[in-house]
């Protein structure tokens, strides 16, 4: 960020998406709107740049971040993509469907983008504003949610100044967003199925795909800590380290006070302290399934499984 205190909001007109396009090329960090919600873009292919998304937003996401492209051209430069997820480009892009697809060894996008996986999740998005910021850029934009990690996600630039203003350079005002819940998004295997990752506003019954949703969990191991894992414990069993929550105190907590945000930031902390412990087993206090507390759980499933 360019050490402003305050956010400036330019109207999404010629000059407010030039000037927005030239923040983005020197690594700043732009609130623009897609016809979900207005996302934080930054330079996909900066490291530094995409870092800053994650300061501003408060804490480390789980997820890897959605790169956003101007259609499937551009797209296969980063994804190799096979006849069925060409198929549902096609169909639905632009729009707000997300593709998971293979990342091309050589796509030369920043690691956090990725978060590690070899797949990369990229979107080609219907908003007019966005559309033209990316025809002006000569690289792709990763863009969450324009917002501080336990905010609503913004829906109107009131919104993203709400939890966002001196943190980040400008707001595109676009009015308000369309869809106003995130794109769904889906993974296209090897065998051509169609795995969906995310609810949103298409519908994944209508993606065809050849052989439907198939169960969740191919990516169960990226958060396996090496031994078993129990959940929902109150206490330690013989051999056991104990991560706890609240009330529960455990070797170490995610939050001794009970907070959510404070738990997701430390998860993986504490899941490698656990991996590192000589105890056998990990055992992890129960976590409530609401807000931020359903990835927590989610991740933790998937550790478990």
């Amino acid at each position: 960020m360019s050490g402003k205190n305050v956010t400036e909001v330019r109207l999404a007109d010629a000059a407010g998406i030039a000037e927005a396009a030239r923040i983005l090329e020197s690594g700043g960090l732009v609130a623009v709107p897609t016809e979900t919600v207005y996302g934080l873009a930054a330079r996909a292919d900066s490291a530094e740049a995409v870092a800053k998304i994650y300061a501003a937003k408060g804490r480390p996401d789980f997820n890897p971040l959605i790169v956003h492209v101007r259609g499937v051209e551009q797209a296969e430069r980063y994804a190799e993509f096979s006849a069925e997820a060409r198929a549902l480009a096609e169909a639905h892009w632009p729009g707000p469907l997300t593709l998971v697809l293979p990342r091309r060894a050589e796509a030369g996008l920043a690691a956090a983008v990725t978060a590690g996986l070899p797949t990369i999740a990229l979107r080609a998005p219907a908003h007019p504003v966005m559309q033209a910021l990316l025809e002006q850029c000569g690289f792709p934009l990763a863009a969450p949610s324009a917002n501080r990690s336990g905010f609503i996600s913004p829906t109107s630039p009131a919104h993203v100044l709400a939890s966002l203003d001196g943190r980040i350079d400008i707001v595109l005002d676009g009015g308000a967003t369309q869809a106003g819940v995130e794109s769904t998004i889906v993974a296209v295997r090897a065998d051509g199925s169609v795995e969906e990752l995310r609810p949103g506003p298409i519908a994944a019954g209508t993606l065809g795909g050849g052989k439907g949703i198939e169960a969740p969990g191919q990516l169960a191991s990226h958060y396996a800590p090496g031994k078993p894992v129990r959940l929902n414990a109150l206490a330690a069993e013989e051999g056991e380290f104990l991560i706890g929550f609240g009330a529960v105190a455990g070797d170490v907590t995610l939050s001794a006070s009970g907070d959510l945000t404070e738990a997701a930031a430390r998860l993986y902390a504490a899941l490698h302290e656990g991996a590192r412990a000589a105890a056998p087993r990990i055992a992890v206090a129960p976590v409530p399934e609401e807000g931020v507390g359903r990835a927590i759980n989610d991740r933790l499933q998937r550790a478990a499984a």
